[in-house]
C-alpha cells in the first residue's frame, strides 16, 4: 500500500503539477491535483491581468448605455449620502446646539429633517435602480462569454479532449464564470462607488475643516501600504484555488461516472483517500484565499477605528479651544467614519476581483487554444462521394517522437469491408481517427476518391462518414431525437426504417412511449446492446458511403451480438466499412483483414488466405495466441 506522499506523487503524476503548486510563506500546508489529464494553462498569479480586465470588458461593450445609466445612479445614491449626511452641519448648528444659545424651531427642524429623508431616499432609489442595471448586464454578459467558450469548444481538434478533464473544463463553465458574473454585477459598480464616495468625502472634509482633514489623510498611505501587501498575497492565493478546485471537479466527474468500476474493484477505498488528498489540497488553498481576502476587511476597520479615535480627540480640542462649530464637529466625525468605509469596502472587494481575473484566465485560456486548422483555400465538396479510401505510405503520432504507425498502404472500394485485427495500441483505431482527420498524418497521403481528404471540406469529409464506437453515447431526450442526430433534417419516416435497418425497431415499439420514450442519463433505462442498435441505426440514418465500426460489439453478449451483426450486415450493404473487432469470428466476411503489430501491416489477406498462411492471424484466430 502507498503512503500519504507516495499517493500524492502517483496524483502528480496522474493529473498535472500547476494545481499543486503553493504560493510561498504561509503556515498552511496541503496537496492536490488537477483532473484525470491536466489542462496545460499554468495557475497562479495571473499573467496578462491587463488584457484580462480588457477581454472581460469587451463583454460590456454592447451594453454601454446601461452601464452609463446605472453609474450615473451610483454618481446620484453617493450624492444622497453625501449631501443628506453633510446636512446634519446646519440643522444642529440652527435647531438642536445654536452658536448663540438660542432655541431652535421644532417646526424648523421638522422640515429639514423632511428634506434630509428625501435626499437620501433618492439615494436608496438610485441604488437600487442600479443594481437592476449592473444585474441585466452581467448576466448579457456572462451569456455571450458562455456562449464563445462553448462555440470555442466546438471547434476544438479532438486532441484537445483527449489531452484535458471532462471535470476542469465543466468548473471553468460553472466555478469560473460564476466568479466573473459576481465582479461584473456588484464588484465594478462598488469599486466606482467607493472610488466616487473617497472622493467627494476629502472634498466635504476638506470644506468642513482643513486640519481634521490633515489627519485623515495622513492615515491614507498607511492604509493603501497594508492593502498593497494584503492583496498581493491574495492574488496568487485566489488562482491556486480555482485551479484546485477544477482538480477536484475533475476528480469527482470522473469517480461519478466510473462508479461501476471503481465498486467492481473494490476501489472506493483508495478514491476516497486520493479524494481527501485534492479535497485537502483545495481547503488548504481556500484557507489561503480566504484568509487573505478576509484579512482585508480587518485590516482597513482596525486603521479606521485609529484614525475615528484621532480626529474625535482633535476634534474635541478644536471645539473647545478654537470654537470649531459642534455641528461640523459631528459631520466630520460622521465623514471620517464615512471616509473608512469605502476603504474597507474597496478592500474587501479586492478577493472578488482577484478570484473573478483568476477564473476569467482559466477561461480565455480554453478560448485561446488553437482551433482545428482552417480548410485549406482549394478545399473542394465531393458530391457524391463513393467512398473509395487508400493510404499510401502513412506514417503518423500523436507526439511526433513517438511513431504509432508506420509506412501504412491500403485502399479499400466502395462496398469493400476492411477489417483490421491486433494487440491493443497496434494502431487499429488511429487509422480511423486519420480517416476522419482528427488528427493530420507527419507524411504520407489518405485520399478519398482520389483526393487527398486535406483538400476536402472537413465538414464534408465527416458528413460522410458514420461511426459506431464501442463507448455508446446518448443524449438527453427521445429516442427519435437520438436517432435523429445522425441527420437532423430526416422525417419520422426515415427515421423509423433506420431502426428497422438496424433491427432497433421491435425493442423501440416496445417502450413505454415508443420513439417518443425519453432517455436520460446516457440510456440508463436501456440494456447495452439496445443502446449499441440506437447508435446503429444513427449510422443508418445518416446514408453516409463509409462506414467506421470500432469495437462496436465488444461490449455485449453473444446472443445480442448475433441480433447486432444482423442490423450491422443491412447497414454495411454498398458502403465502404472498416472494421476494428477483437473477436475474429465477426471479420470471417471482410474482404481484406489487415494484421498489425506495433503500428505496422504485417499480414494480409481475407480470412481463408490468412488462415492458409499460419501466420500471427491463424495463431489469434486458432487460439493459439491471445489478443492483447
Amino acid at each position: 500500500m502507498m503512503d500519504d506522499k507516495q499517493r500524492m506523487e502517483s496524483l502528480k503524476r496522474r493529473y498535472g503539477r500547476q494545481s499543486f503548486a503553493k504560493a510561498p510563506a504561509v503556515s498552511m500546508g496541503g496537496a492536490g491535483g488537477a483532473g484525470r489529464r491536466a489542462m496545460t494553462v499554468k495557475h497562479g498569479r495571473p499573467k496578462q491581468t491587463k488584457e484580462t480586465v480588457r477581454r472581460l470588458m469587451a463583454y460590456l461593450r454592447e451594453d454601454k448605455s446601461r452601464m452609463a445609466l446605472a453609474f450615473v445612479c451610483v454618481i446620484l445614491n453617493t450624492l444622497g449620502t453625501l449631501v443628506g449626511s453633510y446636512m446634519l452641519r446646519p440643522i444642529i448648528n440652527t435647531y438642536i446646539a445654536p452658536m448663540d444659545g438660542s432655541r431652535g424651531s421644532a417646526a424648523g427642524l421638522a422640515k429639514a429633517l423632511v428634506v434630509m429623508a428625501a435626499v437620501y431616499l433618492i439615494g436608496v432609489a438610485a441604488n437600487y435602480a442600479q443594481a437592476r442595471i449592473m444585474l441585466t448586464v452581467a448576466q448579457n454578459a456572462l451569456k455571450k462569454i458562455r456562449n464563445d467558450l462553448f462555440s470555442k469548444l466546438q471547434m476544438l481538434p479532438v486532441r484537445f479532449y483527449d489531452t484535458n478533464s471532462n471535470g476542469d473544463l465543466m468548473s471553468r463553465f460553472t466555478n469560473d464564470v460564476d466568479t466573473i458574473g459576481q465582479m461584473l454585477s456588484s464588484t465594478l459598480v462598488q469599486l466606482f462607488a467607493g472610488a466616487l464616495s473617497i472622493i467627494g468625502t476629502v472634498i466635504l472634509m476638506v470644506y468642513t475643516n482643513i486640519w481634521l482633514t490633515l489627519v485623515t489623510l495622513v492615515m491614507i498611505p498607511l492604509m493603501m501600504k497594508a492593502g498593497g501587501v494584503v492583496a498581493g498575497r491574495s492574488q496568487k492565493y485566489f488562482s491556486a484555488q480555482q485551479a484546485s478546485l477544477g482538480a477536484v471537479n475533475g476528480y469527482i466527474e470522473e469517480t461519478v461516472t466510473g462508479q461501476k468500476v471503481v465498486k467492481v474493484f473494490c476501489h472506493e477505498e483508495v478514491a476516497e483517500e486520493e479524494f481527501n488528498l485534492l479535497n485537502h489540497n483545495l481547503r488548504d488553498n481556500q484557507i489561503r484565499a480566504q484568509f487573505f481576502g478576509g484579512m482585508m476587511g480587518p485590516v482597513m476597520s482596525n486603521l479606521s477605528q485609529i484614525n475615528y479615535s484621532l480626529t474625535a480627540t482633535i476634534g474635541g480640542l478644536l471645539c473647545i479651544f478654537r470654537s470649531f462649530d459642534v455641528g461640523g464637529f459631528t459631520v466630520f466625525l460622521n465623514f471620517s467614519r464615512q471616509f473608512s468605509r469605502p476603504i474597507n469596502e474597496i478592500s474587501m472587494q479586492v478577493s472578488n476581483v482577484f478570484s473573478a481575473l483568476a477564473g476569467a484566465e482559466r477561461v480565455f485560456s480554453v478560448m485561446d487554444e488553437a482551433p482545428e486548422p482552417a480548410d485549406d483555400a482549394d478545399a473542394r465538396v465531393l458530391h457524391p462521394m463513393t467512398g473509395y479510401v487508400r493510404l499510401d505510405h502513412v506514417t503518423f503520432g500523436y507526439n511526433p517522437d513517438k511513431v504509432i504507425l508506420n509506412d501504412i498502404s491500403l485502399y479499400a472500394k466502395p462496398g469493400q469491408k476492411i477489417a483490421f485485427v491486433g494487440s491493443t495500441g497496434a494502431g487499429k483505431t488511429t487509422i480511423t481517427n486519420l480517416v476522419n482527420r482528427f488528427y493530420d498524418i507527419q507524411s504520407g497521403t489518405i485520399t478519398i476518391d482520389d483526393v487527398d481528404i486535406r483538400h476536402i471540406n472537413r465538414d464534408n469529409l465527416r458528413q460522410n462518414i458514420a461511426m459506431v464506437l464501442q463507448d455508446t453515447h446518448l443524449f438527453t431526450g427521445t429516442v427519435m431525437e437520438n436517432i435523429r442526430y445522425g441527420r437532423l433534417e430526416a422525417t419520422d419516416e426515415e427515421v423509423i426504417q433506420a431502426a428497422k435497418t438496424a433491427s432497433a425497431h421491435s425493442f423501440i415499439s416496445r417502450l413505454p412511449h415508443g420513439y417518443q420514450t425519453m432517455l436520460e442519463g446516457d440510456g440508463s433505462n436501456l440494456s447495452q446492446g439496445q443502446r449499441q442498435l440506437l447508435n446503429i441505426a444513427r449510422a443508418a440514418l445518416s446514408k453516409a458511403p463509409i462506414l467506421i465500426l470500432d469495437e462496436a460489439t465488444s461490449s455485449v453478449d453473444t446472443r445480442t451480438e448475433k441480433h447486432i451483426e444482423h442490423g450491422m450486415d443491412r447497414l454495411m450493404a454498398d458502403r465502404t466499412t472498416f472494421v476494428i473487432a477483437h473477436r475474429l469470428s465477426t471479420v470471417r466476411n471482410a474482404n481484406a483483414i489487415m494484421v498489425l503489430e506495433h503500428g505496422k501491416i504485417i499480414e494480409r489477406g481475407d480470412h481463408d488466405e490468412l488462415l492458409a498462411m499460419k501466420g500471427r492471424y491463424y495463431e489469434l484466430y486458432t487460439g493459439l495466441t491471445e489478443l492483447d
